[in-house]
């Protein structure tokens, strides 16, 4: 560690640019009359989610472990619950395990939630909020389904595992031991595959519903959920639901993430009951999205690492 290396890892003018993103970013949603909130960075509960993994802190005073958001989520969703309508969040959000030349394990995240609007709509106004930033046309659309098709002559609704493996092999990929666990192969193929090709703006929807936790399934395929994520120069931008809101079944789809997540030997997280006692109450139809403004400022300003865009990236802390 260089402890003389005190400079910001992004120029003072880029800081600059970065705060007219930003000031961009709040105009457009002040503009449609979305409110802007906060909710805590500490909660008591976190994702179950087996694919990702949260940063934790233990508060001596009460002998509790806390962690930090993945995303504000489940918070977000208990103000819609509470009747806040359409609100948006400009916030910081920490993952562990994630650091390179497009992430940081501290990063921040737009993350809003539109009630009456189904995520197609919600795609609509993420190419909105894209031609003010980026000054791009919308976004290609294509279903998992048909990229996979597309890009590996396969259906992923109806392959399995040692297709896959196939194809690793037949693509010189060298993977990690990922066992039976078909959406694991899916994500693998995905990653290194595809998502270097989606280079101009493109969304991919209706993911299988082993991959939409929290979304609502699809009403024409039930094999699939109302997910989509939107990639640009080969980097996940956006990640959004059509959300679920049955609490039961948000409930069953919790437990089944605990169920691979002891299968895969990670820690075991409890439920999130006050999340599940606001679906109860009633969540709105809505929509949400999740948007990585790191990223989204990389491409704004033509940037190649996470680092360029950043005060202090992880290395200089």
């Amino acid at each position: 560690m260089n402890k003389t290396n005190w400079q910001p890892s992004a120029s003072i003018e880029t800081l600059q640019a970065r705060a007219f993103v930003l000031q961009k970013i709040r105009e457009f949603f002040q503009h449609k009359n979305v409110l802007e909130v906060e909710t805590p960075v500490l909660s008591r509960h976190t994702v179950t989610d087996p694919h990702l993994h949260a940063l934790s802190a233990e508060y001596p005073f009460t002998q509790e472990t806390f962690y930090f958001q993945t995303s504000p989520e489940y918070h977000m969703k208990r103000l819609l619950c509470a009747g806040s309508n359409s609100i948006f969040q400009l916030c910081k959000s920490f993952r562990l395990d994630e650091q390179g030349r497009i992430h940081n394990p501290e990063f921040t995240m737009l993350e809003w939630y539109r009630t009456n609007f189904n995520h197609h709509q919600l795609m609509d106004e993420i190419d909105e909020l894209l031609s003010v930033i980026l000054n791009i046309k919308p976004a290609e659309r294509y279903t998992y389904q048909a990229i996979f098709k597309k890009y590996l002559q396969c259906d992923p609704l109806t392959t399995n595992v040692d297709a896959l493996k196939t194809l690793a092999h037949q693509h010189d990929l060298n993977p990690p031991d990922l066992g039976s666990d078909l959406d694991a192969w899916l994500m693998f193929l995905f990653s290194f595959i595809i998502e270097p090709q989606l280079i101009t703006a493109t969304f991919i929807l209706d993911f299988p519903i082993t991959q939409a936790a929290l979304a609502k399934k699809n009403e024409e395929d039930p094999r699939v959920g109302d997910r989509f994520e939107l990639y640009i120069q080969g980097m996940e931008i956006a990640n959004g639901f059509y959300e679920l809101s049955n609490a039961k079944e948000q409930r069953t789809r919790f437990e089944t993430d605990l169920g691979k997540r002891k299968q895969l030997g990670y820690e075991i997280v409890e439920i999130d009951e006050r999340f599940l006692a606001a679906l109860e109450h009633g969540l709105p139809d809505c929509s949400g999205v999740a948007l990585g403004v790191d990223r989204l400022v990389m491409l704004a300003l033509n940037k190649q690492t996470i680092d360029e865009v950043l005060s202090f990236s992880f290395t200089r802390i």
